[in-house]
This record gives structure tokens, sequence and C-alpha cells, in this order.
């Protein structure tokens, strides 16, 4: 499965993989399509969680420019890659890609720590692609500095409610037991964004 000798020099290039600085990235993208090519169901591919001095993950407390402009050079082509391999082999059609965190940055610096921004739960940006979706369409405004949504937000729960829709699960019968109580993962807020649905 992750011997890809048997790849062409084409889709090496496309993902990157004979440049060394993208080849550890590129190689879990690759693995990903082989793994959507084999019915793998669910495949997650994990990008910037390695810790050092300086940060090279998405954690950018200290320098935003550096930390996601390193990521972004690392995740882009791969990526992309991914998504246009998966088309040319009709996987996309039947295979739905989200790209997300748990949060995104403030839009001001974090205190003294000079160029670097802290946690932001209100405003942040992901995207999906493929399976059930309107192709090139985005959904949502955040206000003119990135603080506040100010048009059609997506709360986390709605998030959750528009994925679990797409794999054709009801999100307001998909509960799990807590102290007791049924509850759900959408708990009572969570909206099904049909704007994005094709």
């Amino acid at each position: 499965m992750v011997d890809f000798s048997s790849e062409t020099q084409a889709t090496r290039q496309l993902y990157g993989l004979d440049d060394k600085d993208l080849a550890p990235t590129a190689s879990n993208y690759l693995l990903a399509r082989r793994l959507v090519e084999r019915g793998v169901r669910f495949v997650q591919v994990f990008n910037g969680g390695a810790l050092g001095s300086p940060r090279i993950n998405w954690d950018a407390h200290e320098d935003l420019v550096r930390n996601h402009g390193n990521q972004a050079r690392h995740l882009d082509q791969p990526c992309a890659a991914l998504l246009k391999d998966l088309k040319q082999r009709g996987l996309l059609d039947d295979t739905l890609v989200v790209w997300s965190s748990e949060f995104g940055r403030t839009p001001f610096t974090q205190g003294d720590k000079g160029k670097g921004r802290d946690h932001h739960p209100l405003v942040f940006t992901g995207w999906m692609a493929g399976a059930g979706l309107r192709p090139g369409f985005h959904h949502g405004v955040s206000d003119e500095v990135g603080y506040r949504p100010a048009e059609n937000p997506v709360t986390v729960y709605d998030f959750h409610a528009t994925l679990l829709h797409l794999l054709g699960i009801d999100h307001t019968r998909l509960t799990y037991y807590h102290n007791g109580l049924a509850r759900g993962l959408t708990d009572v807020h969570g909206h099904v964004v049909h704007d994005v649905l094709a």
C-alpha cells in the first residue's frame, strides 16, 4: 500500500513526491487516494502536528506568517493533487473531502509575542469538496476584520449536521448516552446547511 514505485512519474510530480520538503505530506495524500480506491470508507490525513521550536505546526502563537506560510506550502500541492487525482479517476463524486481545524486565529496580535495570533473560535475557515456538494460555492462571510460572522454563520453544530447529512445519517436521531441522558452530536442547535448541497 505504501510502495509508490508503481505510480507514474506524472502522479509523483502531481503530489510532489520527489520534492524532499513535500514528500512526507505528499505521501500521506497519495496514500489517502489509494485507500479510497480500495474502498476504505473513512480516511484522515493529519497535517501540522509536529512540535518544535520554532513551531512547525498550525499553532501560530509566535509568528503567524512563518507558521501558516510553511504549513500552507506543505499542504497546497499535495491536497490539490488529491482532489485532481480523485476527480480524474471518477472517485470525487462519491468521496467527501473535508478540510478544517477546531478553531481559527485572532485577527490581531497576541499580547507581547509580536507576530503571533491566539486561538479564535468565532470565525474560521473550513472547506469541503466532492460528494453531494455544490462545486465552486462559498458560504458565509466574516466582518471586515475577521472577528465575527457577518453573513450566513455556520456553527460547529451546523457543520456536523451537514457532514452527517452528506454521509446519509439523520443528525437528529444520532445520539449517545452521557450521564444517563441521550445527547446529540449536534445538540439541539445543529441544522443542515442546505445552501452548500448539490
